[in-house]
């Protein structure tokens, strides 16, 4: 059976077939049956418990020497990260689900501010995590306690 080809995916017929609506001379796409419910994950590839699990994005020079939400200036090259909840000063070990990396940042700012994303990390902790230039990354985040330096061993 051929496939149809659209964008870079494939699908095959009989599964397109439910979302099209015929119109006497032409075809149009209808709204998908609902998506499943996501998949929970309580723990990373490596056997921790994550704290929160999701994605993650960076920010860098257009906010280089402005002020962050906890009133110090941003550094693109520090190890820091915006979270909207955690207070400032926490740190927390961020590792990419994508290079199996991790680098222990400070929360410093509030962020992200678009919808599915759990963290902003500056330029410097995406470059640590080899993730520049990967668009959105999927990452696991361990929050550490006052006395932890270094993340959780895997």
């Amino acid at each position: 059976m051929p496939v149809a080809r659209a964008q870079g995916l494939s699908a095959q017929p009989q599964d397109l077939a439910p979302n099209l609506l015929t119109v006497p001379g032409e075809s149009m796409l209808i709204d998908p049956p609902p998506a499943p419910p996501p998949v929970s994950v309580d723990a990373s590839p490596l056997g921790l418990q994550a704290d929160e699990v999701g994605l993650a994005s960076w920010y860098g020079a257009r906010f280089h020497r402005r002020r962050t939400a906890s009133g110090e200036l941003f550094d693109m090259r520090a190890l820091t990260a915006a979270h909207p909840t955690l207070p400032f000063g926490t740190r927390v070990c961020v590792r990419s689900e994508a290079t199996g990396r991790s680098v222990v940042v400070r929360i410093n700012d509030r962020g992200p501010h678009i919808r599915n994303r759990v963290i902003d990390l500056s330029r410097g902790a995406a470059e640590a995590l080899g993730v520049m230039g990967l668009g959105l990354k999927p990452v696991e985040l361990f929050a550490l306690e006052s006395d932890e330096q270094d993340c959780p061993a895997p």
